[in-house]
């Protein structure tokens, strides 16, 4: 990696926007980016490595905590305030600073309002590190920070495209489900208030990139987003890396979650829930979620409630390679969400060629298929809909078998990140000839925020 430079690589694909093999000079952007702490750190890995792959000059610049990239993408980080505690997972310390510029000084007014700042303070930062530097890049590409000073980049002239894995005004209306007083409700609507600023930042872009069509009606009917501007590009792994382990032996009644704890919309208390029913059939049936352990908390009640403690384990930290064990020694995985914009856990358990259970929430029809086909599909929320299917796939090794072996094709077919990176380049290039072709850079007079 390189501070600020783009990387390189062979020359590859083609498509529509400029000549064959033309290589493209992308700008990635992630205002938190570290894939240990969830799925856009892991978008942002991938999809960078495999435009790197495709031959393309690609330059991430990312916020704190910080990512994770491989060889030839280039790399500039953006050091923000460091107020907020890193999420669960992340490896960079928290570092905290004094105000030094005009982006600090919004990013902090923000938070001290009760607001979440880092997408705004970031976007600035982004602006100014890329005005001086407007003929070194074809196109920008934000992942979901959607912050105003991006769509001012937009209105003024400036090619960018966004990724929207899934609209957060869903996240909001879990949080405000789970409101106890007026007071509270006004404090979740003050921090959450950022989630309208991107609705109105993503309709002044050329092309929004979704991940599924159920994120993309979503982002329809929350974000008022002009269907003709959406585009579906599913994400996926890395089947050489997600993949079964012949000589690693299941765990028998082994479930593994990849899901976290306090996050309501993952629906891990309505697991918790099926647990302890499916354990009344299957005595041997216990649980390893992947996620820190939590302190308090609907989940935490449900397992002392239950006298889950002794069958639920947690555990947090893991490398890639320590993931695919994990999925090799369970029977069975399980996605418990209520809503999942595209669900990269489910592709990574039929890639490993585990036995999945999933719940019908957001996109995971669309993921896993069929009922009975590469998975069993239940509701979101329905404990004994959820109990039922596990207990037919603990108690039948031929159902487990057929369905991680459907489900590793599926992904093979459907879900890898050389697909999306193919489509997310198609995007790039209908969305440059639109505007004259390749190659001509930014306008002059860039705005800094």
């Amino acid at each position: 990696m390189t501070d600020g430079v783009p990387g390189g690589g062979p020359v590859g694909e083609a498509g529509a926007g400029g000549s064959p093999g033309r290589p493209l000079r992308v700008a990635l952007l992630g205002y938190r980016a570290d894939p240990r702490c969830g799925g856009q750190g892991v978008y942002l890995r991938n999809l960078s490595r495999e435009l790197v792959g495709l031959g393309h000059d690609v330059t991430v610049l990312a916020g704190p905590p910080y990512p994770e990239l491989d060889g030839g993408v280039g790399y500039q980080p953006l050091p923000a305030l460091g107020w907020f505690p890193p999420p669960a997972g992340a490896t960079d310390p928290i570092v905290r600073r004094p105000l030094r510029s005009w982006p600090d000084v919004v990013e902090a007014w923000r938070s001290l309002s009760g607001r979440f700042g880092e997408p705004q303070g970031f976007s600035l930062r982004a602006a100014r590190w890329l005005a001086p530097r407007r003929h070194a890049f074809d196109l920008v590409h934000d992942n979901q920070t959607l912050a105003p000073a991006l769509g001012r980049l937009a209105a003024r002239g400036w090619p960018v495209v966004a990724t929207v894995h899934h609209p957060l005004t869903v996240d909001r209306r879990a949080a405000l489900a789970g409101c106890v007083d007026h007071r509270q409700e006004a404090w979740v609507r003050r921090w959450w208030s950022f989630v309208d600023e991107q609705g109105a930042v993503a309709r002044r872009l050329p092309a929004v990139l979704t991940v599924s069509s159920a994120s993309g009606a979503d982002a329809v009917e929350d974000l008022g987003l002009a269907p003709e501007r959406l585009r579906v590009v599913p994400v996926g792994c890395d089947p050489a890396s997600f993949r079964p382990l012949p000589g690693v032996a299941r765990v028998p009644g082994r479930l593994l979650a990849v899901s976290s704890a306090d996050v309501p919309l993952k629906g891990l208390v309505h697991l918790i829930e099926a647990l302890a029913r499916v354990r009344t059939v299957v005595p041997a049936a216990h649980l390893v979620v992947v996620s820190r352990v939590p302190a308090s908390g609907v989940v935490a009640e449900a397992i002392d409630r239950l006298g889950l403690g002794a069958h639920v384990d947690f555990v947090r930290g893991l490398s890639e390679e320590e993931l695919v064990a994990e999925h090799a020694r369970a029977e069975v995985a399980v996605v418990p969400s209520l809503y999942e914009g595209f669900s990269l856990p489910a592709v990574e358990a039929m890639a490993c060629g585990t036995a999945l259970v999933a719940t019908t929430g957001g996109a995971l029809p669309e993921v896993v298929g069929p009922d009975g086909e590469a998975g069993l599909l239940v509701p979101p929320a329905d404990p004994a809909a959820l109990a039922s299917a596990l207990e037919r796939a603990l108690s039948s090794a031929a159902l487990r078998d057929r369905l991680g072996s459907i489900g590793r094709q599926r992904v093979l077919d459907r879900f890898t990140w050389r697909r999306c990176a193919e489509g997310t380049v198609a995007v790039y290039r209908e969305v440059l000839a639109a505007r004259g072709g390749v190659g001509s850079g930014f306008p002059a007079g860039v705005p800094t925020g």
